[in-house]
């Protein structure tokens, strides 16, 4: 993919208006095409659908009523039937029939304080979540969407910002204000998750708070980004790790250091390889491997940058999860979500 000799541009498809406060995150259901969650500091999620005929995106629900706090962060389950919102006021919702019934199935109510972040694992068998008061707690999903605790993680000394599963094992990843990434592994399907790695500064990571993680569709790369102005590549043998032979450490690969001036709060790593950030500075950078058709070391480069993406700081950035439509969604304080499209510019 010579995606650097192309003249790209990162083109604006539509504003998605709806929400009365900054919009903190954004995610595309992986089972729907077409179909975008949002959630914000107005206490409420929306789901938003793009029309086969028009193409253009509406607001077909508003779930709300039941958060009475900010909504953090929200995450699809992997068939796209349940998404899960994790909130300032201390509690994780679970809901379906979204479109038709927002009432939410289930509520998680285990932190002390505010929930940061919600992932599901590959299979939706397994849930994460994680806060403000240092815990990452694994959920186990029963029938009849009852969730049960696997595990309460407790490795951090400061607030945790992200939790992500791997996106085929079952690891997983954590980040925080304490400037880490800790990997959290179980030897065996019944066995009890522990850190089995921290990357921090001693070991080429961030320097200061950790905001985001995302893998490569291979699952081998991973990329972080940080209040440090930093955007880390890191990878790992994964192929070791799939036929049994035990837990294989994430070495540092490169720092894109120079690009962002403020806080980079959001990175996702495309389907087709490219890297988007978003950031205090209000703009969106894309990145790719210039080397990715070469044996040699990669080498990441700056494809673009969309000065004045939003009126306000980039909180998310989200890549749709098929290869061939290259819309890219991000969320900003300006209260405003935004499709995005790469494409040749004439």
């Amino acid at each position: 993919m010579k995606l650097m000799d192309k003249n790209l541009g990162l083109v604006e498809v539509q504003k998605l208006e709806g929400h009365t406060d900054r919009v903190w995150n954004v995610a595309w259901n992986p089972a729907a095409d077409g179909v975008l969650a949002s959630c914000s500091a107005d206490k409420t999620v929306r789901i938003w659908e793009q029309s086969s005929l028009t193409r253009s995106w509406t607001c077909k629900a508003v779930l709300e009523g039941t958060h009475t706090r900010t909504v953090k962060s929200l995450a699809w389950s992997p068939s796209g039937k349940l998404l899960a919102t994790a909130s300032f006021d201390g509690t994780t919702c679970v809901w379906e029939n979204f479109a038709t019934d927002s009432e939410s199935v289930s509520v998680l109510q285990v932190h002390e304080s505010e929930v940061k972040s919600v992932s599901w694992n590959a299979s939706g068998s397994l849930l994460a979540t994680c806060g403000r008061d240092k815990s990452v707690w694994i959920w186990e999903v029963l029938p009849e969407n009852e969730f049960e605790c696997a595990a309460v993680l407790t490795g951090h000394s400061e607030d945790v910002k992200m939790v992500l599963w791997h996106p085929t094992m079952d690891v997983l990843f954590s980040c925080s204000y304490d400037n880490t990434i800790k990997i959290w592994w179980s030897e065996d399907e019944y066995g009890d998750y522990n850190c089995v790695q921290t990357l921090g500064e001693l070991n080429n990571g961030h320097s200061s708070t950790v905001w985001s993680i995302s893998f490569n569709a291979a699952g081998d790369k991973m990329v972080t980004c940080s209040d440090d102005l930093t955007v880390k590549i890191w990878k790992t043998d994964i192929s070791m790790m799939q036929t049994g032979e035990g837990y294989v450490p994430w070495t540092h690969v490169c720092t894109l250091s120079g690009f962002h001036d403020r806080t980079i709060y959001s990175v996702h790593w495309s389907r087709d390889g490219v890297i988007a950030s978003g950031a205090g500075d209000d703009t969106i950078q894309l990145y790719v491997d210039s080397n990715s058709d070469s044996v040699d070391r990669p080498s990441y480069k700056l494809l673009l940058k969309k000065e004045k993406a939003h009126e306000m700081d980039v909180n998310s950035v989200q890549w749709a999860p098929d290869k061939e439509s290259r819309l890219l969604a991000s969320a900003s304080d300006d209260k405003m979500v935004k499709i995005w499209k790469l494409a040749s510019e004439p």
